[in-house]
């Protein structure tokens, strides 16, 4: 939607004759999982000549001229038969579904515009070195990452590794429970959770928000993204959302960007870079903006920062467990299966029982292996909550 609304602004602007008029995009498919009804609309409106869903569903029809591929490997074959080396292709399928069709991506020389975390957490060896085999750029869309993206274009040399780097920090909103107890946040519930005071955004992406396990799955994108070890990635509460990211350099300064909380900041700098052009997201009003705050993480409270950096440092197919464990860890919260806080308990305890999948020296692996160890991953955790379920419901009909 987001990428679709920079697209349609700037196709106005050269209508109205737009002095210097942005790019011309052809959008030339598009995929959905359920939206099918408005995935029709969308392929109408801009004469796309392909549309993938990934659902069984057949809910709409499309025109003639644009070929339809359902079931789960729709996007994959879309890509392959419609794709062209240096074309751009936006990821932002959820979860670790978007792994593959990041690969074919790749795999057939385009360019990416990454919005998928999950990618790069559990598979992030293999996407950099098929992205390096290929000359092919990965261009971060979430706002986070292309803050890091931009301010790191002052280091000296834009390679991995960034030697004149102190280090990268991310913020993070809070969520709604930034203030909340430990107690306060064993009594969270769905509609709780699903409440973000800044960001409108699907459902496992608003829970991870308020866990703070989004930020633990950034951290682990940006030492993918910009080869950067643990010890130099950070991130920190900015409830204004306005500063998306820092960098500090080795001589004292420190770089950041600051935007409106507005998707299409980023995916428009990603569509460009390296110009810039005037586009639909809302710009800052610094007349009116009188403060704003910054205050530490409390990782007793938000175990999912920590987890991150054990996860980094453990290596391997440890990301791919982590990634695993949580998704499946939200999907029980929010069909009230578990509670809030039994969530990073079930991914911490995922880990631990993969640990021997989880060693530094094993960081040579393939995506067969990957999908292996999302699959047991899957199977331990949810066997988890259903311990922890069954647990809570004792210990309700039986109170001490």
């Amino acid at each position: 939607m987001n990428t679709l609304d920079v697209i349609r602004d700037f196709s106005l602007q050269r209508n109205r004759g737009v002095p210097l008029p942005p790019p011309d995009f052809e959008v030339v498919g598009i995929s959905t999982h359920r939206r099918e009804v408005e995935l029709a609309h969308q392929a109408k409106e801009f004469q796309c000549r392909a549309v993938a869903v990934t659902s069984e569903t057949s809910a709409s029809s499309f025109s003639p001229d644009c070929t339809v591929f359902r079931g789960a490997s729709a996007p994959c074959e879309m890509l392959r038969a419609f794709a062209q080396r240096r074309d751009l292709v936006v990821v932002a399928i959820v979860g670790a579904a978007g792994i593959q069709p990041t690969l074919t991506a790749l795999q057939l020389g385009c360019d990416l515009a990454l919005a998928n975390k999950e990618t790069l957490v559990a598979a992030g060896a293999i996407v950099m070195r098929e992205a390096e085999r290929q000359g092919a750029r990965i261009l971060p869309i979430d706002s986070e990452h292309n803050a890091l993206f931009q301010c790191l274009k002052s280091a000296s040399r834009f390679e991995r590794g960034f030697t004149d780097v102190r280090r990268v920090v991310l913020t993070a909103s809070g969520g709604p429970f930034r203030k909340a107890t430990a107690e306060e946040l064993s009594r969270v519930t769905v509609e709780d959770a699903l409440r973000h005071p800044t960001w409108t955004m699907g459902p496992k992406v608003t829970i991870d928000s308020a866990s703070l396990m989004n930020k633990a799955l950034e951290l682990i994108e940006a030492h993918w993204l910009f080869g950067l070890p643990s010890d130099r990635l950070d991130a920190i509460v900015h409830p204004q959302s306005i500063v998306h990211g820092f960098v500090e350099f080795l001589d004292g300064s420190t770089l950041a960007q600051l935007a409106p909380p507005d998707m299409r900041t980023p995916i428009q700098h990603a569509l460009t870079d390296p110009a810039r052009f005037d586009g639909p997201s809302r710009k800052l009003e610094w007349s009116t903006m009188r403060s704003l705050e910054f205050e530490p993480i409390d990782h007793r409270r938000f175990p999912a920062l920590s987890l991150a950096h054990e996860v980094i440092l453990r290596g391997g197919l440890a990301g791919a467990v982590f990634n695993a464990a949580n998704e499946v860890a939200v999907e029980e919260f929010l069909a009230r299966r578990i509670g809030f806080a039994a969530i990073t308990r079930i991914v911490e305890a995922t880990l631990e029982r993969f640990a021997s999948r989880t060693h530094p020296t094993n960081t040579s692996h393939t995506l067969d292996e990957v999908f292996d160890a999302d699959t047991q991953a899957r199977a331990f955790a949810r066997q988890s909550t259903r311990s922890a379920h069954a647990h809570a419901s004792r210990s309700i009909r039986s109170p001490s």
